[in-house]
């Protein structure tokens, strides 16, 4: 076998091991060493290459920048068990209710607020579903709309800002976490636009779908009601905005007093602050959040161990110059690749986690994207958001496994009268996903969605560049050089003088001449 047909080889047997179940960090890690030794035996590199391993996997956990996972997971954790989920989503659901649709708008509003604080699909979908779904059962709400608003609105927390897919996809593709956390802020708000106008249109096409809520059934109303809903999205602004401000991640937000790891640790200072506004901070939560913090933490570094074990020897084999001859040539330009990329990353995204692509294909795509000239923070954003449908996948929707599980919870307590289909959650999840891939295709279509809240780059005419270069105040003039007297001069001339001094014209020469021999013949006359 030749070398450059092993990176195909490489590849397909990296989507085998990913199909298979089996850990990816393990999988990955295995394939990689067993390929490098296959390539040594080959003579494809010398062992010498494998040695530097250990330096790749030692600069893994030098990185500063992956500290900010665990203090966001850790912060969003803790504002996860405090309660505020069920603070907002309760006021928000009688503010909103009495209109047709209400139950819906609350649940993508405190979505896509809780997606901006606590980053974790799990809990999200799980909180709002325990206080959302009995309500919205109770008043008549089409089943399949309700557990598609709940799974989608719990998956927007992919894309938010402070989310940690960005944080790994800045560090993939090198480019700061502000930029892209300022580029996510269009698709996001586009999202929730998205999914209110569905529900809008639903509402008035079908307005049995999603009834409106009586307003006797409201428990508080006034200046009550507008009180316990300030109460809880007050605070959780300022949360957003000291964080994602310290960092630079706010739109046309142009400078930084933190770096993200910083910024992180401040969101854990202030989630544990809420907490302890709210009475629930105890040693039982915290607990809770550090163990949970610890799983995901070592999931995402053995992840990352793992795939750098597996692009070292891909690169050995020369493997990215074969990715970047596959898809340079794809007919298209920049939007045909962009489409297969992302077609490819939906389809994958059925059966792997967010992680493991970041992790994995990223670091192969960047660079073929970097030299078709696309801007990477616009193709980082475009993959996040083309990962949230990862979440939604029917029957592999890690939000519809969550639904479905906290739903037959539900039945059994007797909060909900019926049980809720398996059928209902899967064709509930469609229009969804329908809209979120709508967005993927707004944002190939229209790059300004992530760029315009980008620092706007500076261009530069090089050709009307001008340089002005300052006197020189310590020049002194040469001295002359020293006079000389020609044969015939009347007076002493320089040498520089003689040397700038033109010579005479032929025809000036001979008139002189001409002259000087009348002048001899009228002389030679007077002595005669």
């Amino acid at each position: 076998m030749q070398m450059e047909n092993f990176a195909p080889v490489m590849f397909a047997g990296l989507v085998v091991v990913m199909l298979i179940g089996f850990p990816v960090a393990f999988s990955l890690a295995a394939l990689g060493l067993g390929c490098g030794f296959l390539a040594i035996q080959m003579g494809w590199f010398p062992a010498a290459y494998l040695s530097n391993l250990p330096l790749a996997i030692f600069s893994i956990l030098s990185n500063e920048l992956l500290l900010a996972i665990p203090f966001f997971t850790f912060m969003g954790t803790i504002l996860e068990k405090c309660g505020l989920a069920e603070d907002m989503l309760d006021s928000m659901g009688q503010l909103f209710g009495p209109v047709r649709g209400g139950l819906g708008y609350s649940v993508i509003i405190v979505g896509f607020i809780l997606g901006a604080i606590t980053g974790t699909v799990a809990g999200q979908v799980i909180a709002m579903a325990l206080i959302s779904l009995p309500v919205m059962i109770r008043y008549g709400y089409n089943m399949r709309y309700a557990t598609g608003v709940l799974a989608a609105s719990g998956t927007i927390t992919q894309l938010v800002p402070p989310s940690l897919v960005l944080v790994v996809m800045a560090d993939q593709l090198g480019k700061p976490v502000g930029d892209m956390y300022k580029g996510a802020w269009g698709p996001s708000l586009l999202q929730i636009t998205f999914f209110a106008l569905f529900t809008f249109a639903l509402a008035q096409l079908k307005p049995h779908y999603v009834p409106g809520v009586p307003r006797t059934a409201r428990t508080l109303d006034g200046w009550a009601l507008w009180k316990k809903c300030l109460k809880g999205i007050i605070p959780s602004a300022i949360l957003i905005f000291t964080v994602l401000g310290s960092m630079g991640g706010l739109p046309f937000q142009d400078s930084a007093i933190a770096t993200p790891t910083e910024a992180g640790a401040m969101g854990v200072v202030g989630a544990m602050i809420l907490a302890s506004m709210s009475k629930r901070l105890n040693w039982a939560v915290t607990w809770d959040a550090m163990k949970g913090t610890m799983r995901l933490t070592a999931m995402v570094v053995f992840i990352l161990i793992g795939s750098r074990v597996f692009s070292q020897v891909f690169q050995g084999v020369d493997g990215q110059k074969w990715v970047e001859h596959l898809l340079t040539g794809l007919p298209g330009g920049q939007t045909g690749f962009l489409i297969v990329v992302n077609i490819f990353v939906f389809f994958l995204a059925f059966f792997l986690d967010f992680f493991e692509i970041a992790f994995i294909l990223v670091p192969m795509l960047a660079p073929v994207a970097d030299k078709l000239g696309i801007d990477l923070v616009w193709f980082g954003v475009l993959l996040c958001v083309n990962l949230q449908t990862s979440f939604m996948h029917p029957p592999f929707g890690f939000a519809l496994f969550y639904l479905r599980g906290i739903s037959d919870t539900l039945f059994k307590e007797g909060r909900i009268p019926v049980a809720v289909k398996s059928s209902d959650i899967y064709m509930g999840s469609i229009p969804w996903i329908i809209m979120q891939l709508m967005l993927v295709a707004v944002v190939i279509f229209f790059p300004q969605t992530v760029t315009f809240f980008l620092d706007k780059e500076v261009k530069i005419d090089t050709d009307k560049v001008i340089i002005e270069a300052p006197p020189d105040n310590n020049y002194t003039a040469q001295p002359s050089a020293p006079a000389v007297l020609t044969p015939g001069s009347s007076a002493p001339s320089t040498s520089s003088d003689t040397a700038l001094m033109p010579e005479p014209a032929a025809s000036d020469a001979a008139n002189s001449g001409d002259e000087e021999q009348k002048k001899m013949d009228e002389l030679f006359k007077d002595k005669k």
